[in-house]
């Protein structure tokens, strides 16, 4: 396995409503927790902002396990669309940031089509080179996942995970009800995720189309926001017999959502589950993980199931990787 990991960032207007995510110190630092955990992945400090993403109560971005289990693999930042840039090197999607889809369209159709094209061509170019991987950055994303989902069809109400151990089901619930209310009918897939979607789901779908155009085997790394993507997949005609999930045991054993619910009613089948513990570790800020925080992200879940497949020691490497950052 000749793996190469991309992951996909961008920003939604979701992220700014009160209490929907914990992706972020506040709710306007959301906005650059996706240039600041792919600018820490590729060097080891972010720039965007004085230190690392963390939540409000200080627990380290996902962004730490996989920089820790990745650091000999090429690792790739998909741009598309966000209110801030990363400040590393990336490929632009020509898409946009996502809009409040309460207030308006997510997103033009224009930018969809985009972030489709530049997408596929992308995944295309990677399938040449390896088995490619794509991860996600974008606070809000299991709203906007849930709506997503809705818009195409599935009952996904209440079934998306979240960042924090209280999942706030019903605030994404009301979120959607009114995005769809405002929206009114959606014919086609482009127009749904138009309407109510985000630039990062729509390519890292995008990604996914082109790998498999190629005759690859893309590896959607990460939790419930992946079942959106695939969904979008299978709506645009793409084989998801030939699509994985890699995720956490933190996302199959998380009470408050549905993965393996979503996942059948989805149509995927190939789900890789890695089953990390941090439970033992001399860090308090990576014990949280194991209380149920974070769960997913930048593509951890992808790294975790590389690291199984190598035997290589988890908790060891994660613990020096933040045991370097808590020094610097």
């Amino acid at each position: 396995m000749n793996p190469i990991i991309v992951v996909v960032v961008g920003t939604t207007d979701i992220s700014l409503i009160p209490g929907i995510t914990i992706a972020g110190a506040s709710p306007e630092l959301t906005h650059y927790t996706p240039a600041a955990d792919v600018e820490y992945l590729l060097t080891g400090r972010p720039k965007s902002i004085p230190g690392i993403p963390v939540t409000p109560d200080g627990i380290p971005t996902p962004a730490v396990v996989t920089r820790a289990l990745t650091r000999n693999m090429p690792k790739l930042v998909a741009f598309a669309g966000g209110r801030v840039r990363p400040k590393v090197p990336y490929i632009d999607l020509g898409g946009e940031p996502g809009g409040d889809f309460r207030k308006g369209p997510a997103l033009s159709e224009t930018a969809v089509e985009n972030i489709l094209e530049n997408g596929r061509i992308l995944g295309r170019e990677l399938a040449k080179a390896g088995d490619v991987f794509i991860g996600e950055s974008i606070p809000g994303g299991t709203t906007t996942a849930m709506a997503i989902l809705v818009a195409l069809g599935y009952d996904a109400w209440g079934k998306t995970s979240s960042a924090g151990p209280d999942n706030p089901k019903d605030l994404k619930t009301a979120v959607v009800k009114e995005g769809l209310a405002r929206a009114g009918r959606l014919d086609d897939p482009i127009k749904a995720l138009a309407e109510l979607g985000d630039p990062v789901h729509v390519g890292v779908a995008a990604i996914a189309l082109g790998v498999l155009d190629a005759g690859g085997a893309p590896v959607l790394a990460g939790g419930t926001q992946m079942l959106a993507a695939a969904a979008i997949i299978k709506a645009l005609g793409g084989d998801l017999g030939k699509v994985t999930v890699a995720t956490t045991g933190w996302i199959a054993d998380d009470r408050s959502a549905d993965f393996f619910g979503l996942a059948k009613a989805v149509g995927v089948a190939n789900i890789k589950v890695t089953r990390a513990s941090f439970s033992s570790s001399r860090f308090p800020g990576l014990r949280y993980y194991d209380r149920g925080y974070v769960k997913e992200g930048v593509a951890m879940g992808g790294a975790l199931y590389l690291a199984s497949l190598r035997g290589l020691p988890v908790l060891e490497m994660v613990e020096q990787e933040y045991e370097r950052l808590v020094g610097s």
